[in-house]
């Protein structure tokens, strides 16, 4: 069955730097990294001490409230370091990887013939359960529940987000036996959304109910999904999974050895060889791209919900790209003139770029501008196509009034929903940031 999603409002974002669709094999990086910042609410509990020994998929530390929820290596090497900020918060636990890699055996398993159970454990137990996000509250999802669905978006409308489609070209088994092993985990339905490129790649999966996405972003977001599909009541749950992820719990099935590969497209206008490059999570960006210097801006991730990083760090755990833009450090005379520039996006229509719809344009992470007590009526609703009143519920959690949050759509959002409004908003807040806090605030006042 196939129910097609099409989204009017939204914002496509066209900006130069796409990768080119070529996959190439990354170098193995000497050190790899998991970082427990990457898992909001997660506080980690070590299993291993520096110096240790450890294979590829054995436990590094698990969920200090959910001991279930466990976070594994991604490489065999040594435990080199646990890397610590103020009042000891474990931000980085690097491996120094082995040549080759040595896996930990959980065994093979036949998802679909298998107990809900035994499926369930299997995923946890190897740290595929780290892939496995719940909504609301946008957290890793928590065994003990049962979700009423589960929901995996094969599209990404983000601009220069990585071409999913293509990733999964060469996983589409691995990806069926995930898909097997996800049915076993909830008693509704697993919602698989594609776009028409990636229908050709994953038109013959099975156990899923197929949709058609099409419109601007954020049409890929899974949270628009699930609000036009089935929307989110207080006390329900239903678990968010990635593609690629999908693969990966597959591979676990297939083969009884956590393979964390991972691909990423390199893209921005800074980027010089803009190609998909195969790898492992937690491996260090400097693996995949040259020294940078200070002018260029290196983002994990995509240019609206990205985490920006420096030279020899680690990619985000659930990111599939490197961003690559000019950093915003240069001051623009009169720059609050209207038709002064335009040679820039202007969703405002106060730069004549508007008159071309197809041009791609080159973004620095300029501002344009100060945090300001100015709104403009509309602005946020126009590219948010969720039946929500966003300005109204920014301003909810920054009062922190659970009553009007709750009424105003709470649970059917996430930051990412809200990147689109960072861009646009004329009182340039941090949307994002406010949602983000407003959804802690429920986790625990509601939980």
């Amino acid at each position: 069955m196939s129910k097609d999603i099409r989204i009017k409002r939204g914002l496509a974002l066209r900006l130069k730097g796409e990768a080119e669709k070529q996959i190439i094999e990354a170098p193995r990086s000497k050190t790899y990294a998991i970082k427990p910042p990457d898992f909001h609410s997660v506080v980690p509990k070590m299993t291993l001490k520096e110096g240790a020994m450890v294979l590829a998929g054995e436990t590094l530390f698990y969920s200090k409230y959910t001991e279930d929820v466990k976070f594994t290596s991604p490489v065999s090497g040594t435990l080199k370091e646990i890397k610590r900020a103020e009042r000891r918060r474990i931000v980085e636990v690097i491996i120094e990887a082995h040549p080759t890699d040595s896996y930990k055996d959980f065994g093979k398993m036949n998802a679909e013939t298998s107990a809900p159970e035994a499926v369930k454990s299997r995923i946890f137990e190897s740290g595929c359960g780290a892939f496995i996000k719940q909504r609301p509250y946008d957290i890793v999802a928590d065994p003990k529940d049962t979700p009423k669905a589960i929901f995996i978006s094969a599209l990404s409308t983000a601009p220069l987000a990585a071409d999913l489609g293509f990733i999964l070209k060469d996983k589409v088994a691995a990806f069926q036996e995930g898909i097997n092993a996800l049915k076993k985990l909830t008693s509704g339905k697993v919602h698989l959304s594609v776009d028409a490129s990636s229908e050709a790649v994953l038109k013959g999966i099975k156990g899923v109910e197929l949709h058609h996405v099409k419109g601007p972003h954020p049409a890929g977001n899974v949270g628009i999904q699930i609000h036009k599909l089935d929307p989110l009541n207080m006390g329900e749950r239903v678990w968010v999974v990635g593609a690629e992820d999908v693969s990966i719990i597959g591979n676990l099935f297939l083969t009884g050895e956590f393979h964390a590969d991972r691909t990423i497209a390199v893209t921005g206008s800074e980027a010089k060889d803009r190609k998909y490059y195969k790898t492992k999570i937690g491996a260090n960006v400097s693996d995949l791209i040259p020294q940078m210097p200070d002018s260029v801006r290196i983002i994990s991730g995509d240019v609206l919900t990205g985490d920006k990083l420096s030279n020899n760090q680690y990619i985000g755990f659930y990111h599939n790209s490197i961003t690559l833009i000019p950093e915003g450090n240069q001051y623009r005379m009169f720059g609050w003139l209207p038709f002064m520039y335009n040679n820039i996006h202007s969703n405002s229509k106060t730069s004549l770029s508007w008159l071309m719809p197809k041009k791609k344009f080159e973004p620095t992470t300029n501002l344009n501008g100060e945090e300001r007590a100015l709104v403009v009526t509309g602005e946020m609703e126009e590219v948010l196509p969720m039946d929500i009143y966003p300005m109204q519920l920014l301003k909810a959690c920054m009062a922190g009034d659970i009553e009007k949050m709750e009424n105003l759509g709470i649970y059917e959002v996430a930051p990412e929903d809200f990147a689109l409004i960072d861009y646009v908003n004329t009182s340039k807040i941090e949307a994002q940031e406010i949602i983000r806090l407003g959804l802690d605030l429920m986790i625990t006042e509601v939980g």
